[in-house]
């Protein structure tokens, strides 16, 4: 990689560190790793996007034991790029279509050096108010871009967290949520408990439902159909609950998505919470992929009726220039939340704490130890702006566009569904294949042949896309969002899927 002398042998500085944090070789190394990163990022397109490398090929090439004398950073480098890039799928490069993007800019990483510069471990108010007050601060911020009601901003009734995913805040206002019913029916009833969401949900509402103790059983992905482009239906939803209810089970918790994973759905929200006030369920509006997106007046439409939910998410590590990790939770009612998580440790216990005056993070997620997130998310949100991220957030449904519009140019193909923020699911179409096959195609059919195309593009290494299955059909996903992608490799991709279809439909005339 480019600036990197890697041919000649370097001098083992780290032999004569005067510590663990020697500050000339933090500035030495820093320049090198800095160089090396860069460098990384200057030539990402030469590496095939989805790694080729087979199971175990690491334990081959590396040492069966740590070393015993301290190693140069060249040296470690040298096998970064030897050994550890060639096994890696790469999430940043621009030709990486696949899954929901990862985005990262140079403010994401110069907040991410200074989070582990302080390195502080803000578990409350005391042991570091500025990181405390400026996640309070950045929350009611980033709350006020996308138009929240103040019943979920500190300006308001309710507050915001930063959460490393999706997984840790679904736990916390569930548990919030379980905490809040069974004050009520008692603990022993937890087994009447019942979870509700779409068969489009993301599976950590499952999942994280047998974590908190409800039942397996009482978990409802309730069927959606391409007629409602893969929604949940309130009126479905209704009568799921009143047969829970007639059966003696008591409804508690419901998901919403803005952007499911498969297709990018988004569910009415403000029909679905109608439905669950009249249920008395807590209602969680997972918005991880697309919330970002609602920072543009021409998205904020997409979280309408969010003022009749209890909580709502969004990472902005996937589309928001962050980079991992970083969950934004905002709540109504944090007492609730407080109420299931709190700790009273005597070692934590402070003038601060007990004064009410301050927030203590450690009681709204689950571990005791946090990251200084927050300024990171300032940095972003204070370097480019708010024109800026939208102008960045726009740029990739522009191309997306394009795409769509190259995909619906070409009659061979077909866009499943209604496209929404900047992802497009297609596959090869049924009458595209019948022409290529005159022998009778059923949906089975149709299928493998795009399979096989999802698996001669990506096996070609210049591009990487995924697939969903949705109401039986094997779609194609090409999502746009990261940081480098370009016009240019949105029609480079194109080209490829082009290119393997001729290959494919030729195939499937024999």
């Amino acid at each position: 990689m480019g600036s990197l002398n890697f041919d000649h042998p370097q001098k083992n500085n780290s032999a004569h560190m005067s510590g663990p944090l020697d500050l000339v070789e933090l500035r030495r190394q820093g320049h090198v790793m800095i160089d090396f990163i860069a460098d990384y990022y200057q030539n990402i397109e030469k590496h095939p996007v989805l790694s080729q490398v087979q199971p175990g090929y690491l334990k081959q090439r590396l040492p069966e034991s740590a070393p015993y004398n301290p190693e140069p950073i060249e040296t470690i480098l040298r096998d970064v790029q030897d050994h550890i890039v060639p096994g890696l799928t790469h999430w940043q490069s621009p030709n990486h279509f696949a899954y929901f993007p990862a985005t990262i800019s140079t403010a994401g990483f110069l907040g991410e050096m200074l989070t582990t510069c302080f390195n502080v471990v803000g578990f409350n108010w005391m042991a570091s108010p500025a990181a405390t007050e400026l996640e309070t601060i950045v929350m009611d911020w980033l709350g006020d871009m996308l138009k929240l009601p103040k019943s979920f901003l500190f300006s308001g009734t309710g507050g915001g967290v930063l959460h490393g995913s999706t997984h840790e805040s679904v736990v916390c206002t569930m548990a919030a949520a379980r905490d809040q019913i069974l004050s009520r029916i008692g603990e022993e009833n937890i087994g009447k408990l019942v979870v509700y969401g779409s068969d489009q949900t993301h599976s950590v509402i499952q999942k994280v439902s047998q974590i908190v103790g409800i039942p397996s059983k009482n978990f409802r992905a309730i069927e959606t159909t391409i007629s409602s482009s893969f929604t949940l239906s309130p009126e479905t939803l209704r009568l799921t609950v009143c047969s829970d209810m007639e059966a003696g089970l008591v409804p508690f918790y419901l998901c919403a998505t803005v952007g499911t994973t498969a297709t990018t759905a988004v569910d009415p929200l403000g029909p679905l919470c109608d439905v669950a006030k009249d249920y008395g369920m807590w209602v969680h509006v997972d918005a991880a992929y697309a919330g970002s997106a609602c920072i543009c007046p021409e998205f904020r439409q997409y979280i309408d009726g969010i003022d009749g939910a209890n909580s709502f998410s969004l990472n902005a590590q996937k589309w928001f220039f962050t980079a991992l990790d970083c969950c934004c939770l905002w709540v109504k009612n944090p007492s609730a939340l407080i109420k299931s998580m709190s700790t009273d440790l005597e070692v934590l216990r402070n003038k601060a704490s007990e004064s009410k005056r301050v927030v203590d993070f450690k009681d709204w997620q689950i571990a005791l130890t946090r990251r200084f997130r927050a300024i990171k998310l300032w940095l972003v949100l204070r370097s480019y702006g708010v024109a800026n991220l939208r102008n960045f957030l726009r740029s990739h449904v522009k191309m997306v566009n394009r795409f769509e519009g190259l995909v619906r140019k070409d009659e061979r193909f077909e866009v499943v569904v209604p496209r929404n923020f900047a992802l497009v699911c297609f596959r090869i179409s049924p009458s595209a294949i019948s022409k290529a096959n005159p022998t009778p195609s059923d949906e089975k059919c149709v299928n493998e042949v795009n399979c096989k195309l999802l698996e001669a593009i990506n096996g070609s290494g210049q591009v990487y896309m995924s697939h969903a299955v949705v109401g039986g059909m094997y779609v194609l996903r090409c999502t746009i969002g990261a940081s480098l992608t370009e016009e240019k490799h949105v029609t480079m991709a194109w080209k490829v899927v082009q290119e393997h279809v001729d290959a494919i439909l030729s195939l499937t005339m024999y």
